[in-house]
């Protein structure tokens, strides 16, 4: 296990009807004057964002509003936060939301304490070293950004869809209640699902030796992914699932499941490409990029897909050919997401083979190195899209 610092100063407020104390929550965060951000009409027209309303006057609390984040959240609305935070004065923003919600919010937190533009953190030109405190009341079980310090945005100009992270962005606290959850169409719970398995195994597939620990923590997060997800689907409300699966999406992405160890995050940045080209959902295409990215990176380490395989999956080793065992594991991976309705390809998401060449310009790998469980090149890029566009079961 290698040397880690981790540091988690999130507070989580779970359970049935928490979001009628968010207004305690900011206060004792040192809110004043709130923006409100959230995204379409379903979370007006459920009558949570006058519950929230309600809370925040309960507490004394003065609030602007800014709605209408979209899936693959957009920085043209990141730019009209930070003009109404500099010029209301807000000195916190609680996002209504998913991730998408609450990683404009963080954006605009980081925006509006910076003297230049807030993309310099998405592109890499600076570093994230202030932001105003956001809290979260957190309605899709996916991101795990209720409990990170991480945050992607779409650029429109070109449709480039970049991440950012640093601990200032961690909220000061989430409210979850699962109830919240029980309204999504069944293949956006499919969706969030995929995301936090996808986020488990980010970390799972390491190059790093004696991490058993959090090895047994992220098999823990993804069997449960393996039983709720199929519960919650054949019954949407079904509370206790629910809660099972949103605090499984926090435990994965907090990152108590990936300190220690090296990380890839390939499959993440691969599938950013098809998002942002195509706007589809973010848990659909890791749907398709990350079992293809397994094809193609097992024969780096057969030994640890054949883990996967045995310890998740519950597949028979075969210690003469460990190989089988590993691609036996990706086959099931793949049959449970077709299993929940997710695609397995670029034809099931909306995706052209033709396009390749292009989202491989846009991966930005040009010539270089990408670093993670297996070093990629353009042509491995390229390969991992090829493999997505003609998959089966």
């Amino acid at each position: 296990m290698e040397n880690f610092e981790f540091y988690s100063p999130t507070e989580f407020v779970f359970g049935k009807d928490r979001e009628n104390d968010c207004g305690q929550y900011v206060r004792k965060y040192g809110g004043s004057h709130v923006l409100l951000h959230y995204g379409g009409g379903s979370a007006v027209r459920s009558g949570l964002i006058a519950r929230i309303k309600t809370s925040l006057h309960a507490a004394g609390l003065e609030f602007e509003e800014l709605g209408g984040v979209q899936p693959n959240p957009r920085d043209t609305l990141v730019y009209e936060g930070i003009r109404i935070c500099r010029e209301k004065q807000l000195d916190f923003i609680l996002a209504v939301g998913g991730g998408s919600v609450i990683d404009s919010a963080k954006a605009i937190a980081a925006g509006v304490l910076y003297d230049g533009d807030f993309w310099d953190f998405y592109c890499g030109k600076a570093e994230i070293t202030a932001a105003l405190p956001v809290g979260t009341v957190q309605t899709i079980s996916a991101a795990g950004s209720e409990g990170s310090g991480d945050s992607v945005i779409t650029k429109t100009d070109g449709m480039l869809k970049r991440g950012a992270g640093s601990p200032y962005l961690r909220p000061r606290f989430s409210i979850q209640n699962p109830a919240l959850t029980e309204t999504l169409p069944a293949y956006q719970t499919a969706c969030g699902a995929t995301d936090i398995m996808a986020h488990v195994f980010e970390r799972y597939f390491t190059n790093t030796q004696e991490v058993e620990i959090t090895d047994r923590l992220c098999e823990a997060v993804l069997l449960t992914m393996l039983k709720e997800t199929p519960r919650v689907i054949a019954d949407p409300h079904n509370y206790d699932a629910r809660a099972n699966i949103m605090w499984a999406g926090t435990v994965a992405h907090t990152n108590i499941v990936g300190v220690g160890r090296q990380q890839d995050w390939n499959s993440h940045g691969i599938e950013h490409e098809l998002s942002a080209l195509y706007d589809v959902a973010h848990g659909a295409g890791l749907a398709v990029i990350m079992p293809a990215w397994m094809e193609h990176v097992m024969p780096h380490n057969p030994m640890r897909f054949a883990q996967m395989a045995t310890r998740v999956f519950g597949c028979e080793m075969d210690f003469a050919h460990p190989e089988r065992t590993a691609a036996e594991g990706i086959r099931c991976f793949r049959q449970f997401l077709r299993s929940i309705g997710m695609p397995i390809n670029f034809a099931e998401l909306g995706a052209k083979e033709a396009d390749i060449p292009a989202l491989v310009e846009k991966f930005g790998i040009g010539d270089g190195v990408r670093g993670g469980f297996m070093e990629l090149r353009a042509d491995d890029i390229t390969a991992i899209y090829k493999i997505a566009a003609h998959a089966e079961i």
